[in-house]
């Protein structure tokens, strides 16, 4: 049927009425007002009129059921539809009529062609569009109990995806977005504290990065192999840890002026490839959280591994004769029998004036200033010790640069330079550590050893990041030629690889390939940042979780450097790293007594106000 001038359409579910037909287009106006210029496809007839203005067509009286009962499930048209509801087929009904279709509870299709809804399917859709009305009752009370905040146990089905996006297993919320929240997991951790769901100490991040909490399964790893073991349990061998570590792994001991390092033997028990191996591979190292140690390795080999835990212990012994200008050579290396006794860093520095401690310091200062003449940089910085309790309470405690930790660390490096030099000698591959020279002029060992933390801080920035590579190289920071990570088998992967592949040497079997080592080098790396990161971000959560339970903290900030309107502030007590707002900056070094002002947990953030 032909469109003519004044006649009602539809156009977008709009009615319009038609003010020209000119050259195969419709001049239509629409009921605000509104003009277009549309093709007569973009529009349906509705009456052909005369129609009045869409906005005055009135709403008629009339009785749409009795008309859909008449029409019983059948096909029908807008006119009749319009006559049997309303006894009338006028530009008025024909809207009417077609708003009961545009419905979809009783008819459904076009003004052409109209399906009449059997009773069932009626009755389908009224029941549908019930329950989706409930639904939207049930959200604004849950929209209004976010605004009180707190939570029913009901409310659980609307806040799985916020969970599911705070611990980034998500890339969005429905919730959040009905909510009028940005789609982020900071939001969504937000959201969370403010309603109660999550406690401030609720950590999002190993989750957040895909980092297990799981412990490994205990596999079965079997005894350790009948070989022949030296036995040095005549020596004293000392397992010097922080307080409370529970994984001793090296252990120093001294004899006829030689240097012994024992290092827990975990390759006697986990062969390449095994089950334990490729779980070990695939958490790359201990995770270290403030609430906990999630390690590597199962509960049950590191019993049998760790040094101390019995009478004798089973370990990878390596023999070091010192030279008088702080020079060493590797004398043997050995499966062993080892006596350990365990003790503390705290325990010890009140004793370094006795044996065997003032020897063991001459050693490894020696070496230590072999190191500095080629180049070793030593950045002194504060860290601290973040513990946390289950119940979410949190205490932190500066780890002070102690003598005792500074020969223990030197003996560890001696031993990896060591095992970096049998490697390169015996064409052994390993995962040599190597870290690139700076890309500008370090201050000298002599202008760091007096130096303040802003000096400490700005080197440590020039530093360039270490990797793992089968090809040996310098270790520019250590100031070695060569580096392998070697003392750790129990908590880093890379060091149990060094020991199983030093294990097939030394036992005249075959190693792994250079090939099969960079594989597990690529592995291990791709883990282990994440790891590190999962460490990083829990420590400032658990950090700003100790300011909110300590609102009232005050304490000592150095400034350690100074951007534009800004200086950038350490608080050594924290470990943490805070920026004021100054014009102009405050000298470097400067101390400044500060308060905390807020915490911004689900952002990582803390503002300070100096008193």
């Amino acid at each position: 049927m032909e469109i003519k001038v004044d006649s009602l359409v539809l156009y977008k579910s709009n009615p319009a009425i038609v003010r020209q037909v000119i050259d195969k287009k419709l001049a239509i106006e629409l009921p605000d007002g509104q003009r277009l210029s549309v093709r007569p496809k973009d529009v349906a007839l509705l009456h052909l009129g005369p129609s009045p203005h869409p906005r005055q067509l009135p709403a008629p009286q009339g009785d749409p059921r009795t008309a859909w009962e008449l029409l019983g499930g059948s096909q029908t048209t807008l006119s009749e539809l319009a006559e049997l509801a309303f006894d009338a087929y006028t530009p008025a009904t024909a809207w009417a009529a077609w708003q009961l279709v545009a419905a979809g509870v009783y008819f459904e299709g076009t003004p052409e062609v109209i399906t009449v809804h059997p009773a069932e399917r009626v009755s389908e859709i009224l029941a549908a569009r019930e329950a989706k009305a409930a639904e939207e009752r049930d959200w604004e009370a849950f929209v209004a109990r976010v605004a009180l905040g707190s939570v029913s146990l009901d409310d659980e089905r609307y806040l799985v995806d916020v969970i599911a996006l705070a611990l980034g297993r998500a890339e969005a919320s429905r919730t959040l977005r009905r909510l009028g929240k940005s789609q982020t997991s900071e939001a969504a951790h937000e959201l969370l504290l403010a309603i109660g769901r999550w406690r401030p100490a609720d950590n999002p991040y190993p989750a957040r990065l895909g980092v297990t909490l799981e412990r490994p399964p205990d596999f079965l790893t079997g005894l350790l192999p009948d070989e022949p073991r030296r036995d040095l349990t005549h020596l004293l061998a000392l397992a010097i840890d922080d307080e409370g570590s529970g994984d001793p792994d090296d252990a120093i001991s001294l004899e006829d002026g030689r240097l012994w390092v024992h290092i827990a033997d975990v390759a006697a028990l986990v062969q390449p490839d095994s089950e334990v191996d490729i779980e070990a591979r695939g958490r790359s190292a201990n995770l270290y959280l403030p609430e906990g140690v999630v390690r590597m390795l199962p509960d049950g080999l590191v019993s049998q591994s760790i040094l101390g835990l019995g009478d004798m212990s089973p370990a990878l012994s390596f023999l070091l004769e010192p030279k008088p200008d702080g020079d060493f050579e590797l004398l043997e290396i050995v499966p062993s029998w080892v006596h350990v006794t365990r003790t503390t860093y705290e325990a010890v520095e009140g004793q370094l004036d006795k044996s065997p401690y003032r020897e063991l310091i001459a050693i490894t200062e020696r070496n230590r200033a072999r190191r500095l003449v080629g180049g070793a940089v030593e950045i002194d910085l504060p860290e601290v010790k973040i513990e946390a309790t289950t119940e979410g309470s949190v205490a932190i405690r500066p780890l002070l640069p102690l003598r005792s930790r500074r020969f223990v660390r030197e003996a560890m490096l001696m031993v990896g330079e060591a095992v970096g030099r049998y490697g390169i000698a015996h064409a052994l591959p390993l995962a040599y550590t190597v870290q690139d020279p700076p890309t500008e002029e370090l201050p000298s060992p002599d202008e760091l050893s007096g130096a303040g933390p802003s000096t400490m801080w700005a080197t440590r920035r020039l530093m360039q990041r270490s990797r793992q590579s089968t090809t040996p190289g310098r270790h520019s920071g250590l100031g070695l030629d060569v580096y392998v990570q070697v003392t750790s088998p129990l908590r880093r992967y890379l060091d149990l690889l060094a020991h199983q592949q030093l294990r097939a040497h030394l036992c005249g079997e075959s190693p792994l390939d250079g090939a099969a080592v960079t594989l597990r080098i690529g592995t291990a790396d791709a883990i282990a940042g994440a790891v590190r990161t999962a460490e990083r971000l829990s420590n400032q959560h658990w950090t700003l979780v100790y300011l909110m339970q300590n609102a009232d903290w005050s304490g000592e900030g150095i400034i350690v450097e100074n951007k534009p309107g800004r200086d950038v502030t350490l608080i050594p007590e924290l470990a943490w790293e805070t920026e004021l707002h100054q014009r102009p900056p405050r000298p470097l070094d400067s101390a400044v007594r500060l308060a905390v002002e807020s915490v911004d947990l689900p952002n990582r953030s803390a503002r300070f106000i100096m008193l």
